[in-house]
């Protein structure tokens, strides 16, 4: 029988995570739980950016792993110019600019 570590203090099941996920971005790392063993972990998003941040400074190779290139981010926009304009009034809503 092998043992994983869990990196966090809190933990929650999936079945858990998903009645109120907001609940468990915290300032902290919460491990997500399938089968009793670590999933995946939940931080808050001003965590995330400090460990970005973190890791931009010592390694900035790794950190360029976390943001998309420019590439990728015209493809986005590429897609989604192209999804706005074959949507119909009914599928926008309410939607504003």
């Amino acid at each position: 029988m092998t043992t994983q570590a869990i990196l966090a203090e809190q933990t929650v099941s999936i079945t858990e995570l998903r009645k109120n996920p907001n609940q468990y971005f915290k300032d902290e790392p919460v491990a997500v739980l399938a089968n009793n063993k670590p999933a995946g972990y939940l931080i808050s998003a001003a965590l995330y950016e400090q460990m970005i941040e973190i890791m931009a400074q010592s390694s900035p190779a790794i950190a360029a792993n976390f943001r998309p290139s420019k590439a990728r981010l015209d493809e986005i926009t590429r897609l989604g110019n192209e999804l706005l304009s074959k949507a119909t009034d009914e599928e926008l809503g309410d939607f504003q600019e």
